[in-house]
């Protein structure tokens, strides 16, 4: 089994910032990628960013410019580092790892935009 542990949600102003970090443990057998999805009240859970452990990244364009996904190999863990936050970027973050068979999701951490 493999656990996926988030954590740096939380409150912040429009425009401010904030840093998701994700690590992974248990029996992982072999990282393809891993990354982060949201889901805002209402609306369908939505591809944020996702890298693999070679360091090529994707964005949704909705986060270019503004979210910078890495990865620490050696600690199995991802960050997401998250500046000029939006209204709009307010919902549940996951973390995701795919082993090429086998997704897995951590529990999401709150992420509120708010004046």
């Amino acid at each position: 089994q493999v656990q996926l542990v988030e954590s740096g949600g939380g409150l912040v102003q429009p425009g401010g910032s904030l840093r998701l970090s994700c690590a992974a443990s248990g029996s992982i057998f072999n990282i393809y990628t891993m990354g982060w999805y949201r889901q805002a009240p209402g609306k369908q859970r939505e591809q944020v960013a996702f890298i693999t452990r070679g360091n090529t990244r994707n964005y949704a364009e909705s986060v270019k410019g503004r979210f910078t996904i890495s990865i620490d190999n050696a600690k199995n863990t991802v960050y997401l580092q998250m500046n000029s936050l939006k209204l709009d970027d307010t919902a549940v973050y996951f973390c995701n790892l795919y082993e090429g068979v086998h997704d897995y999701w951590g529990q999401g951490t709150q992420v509120t935009v708010s004046s």
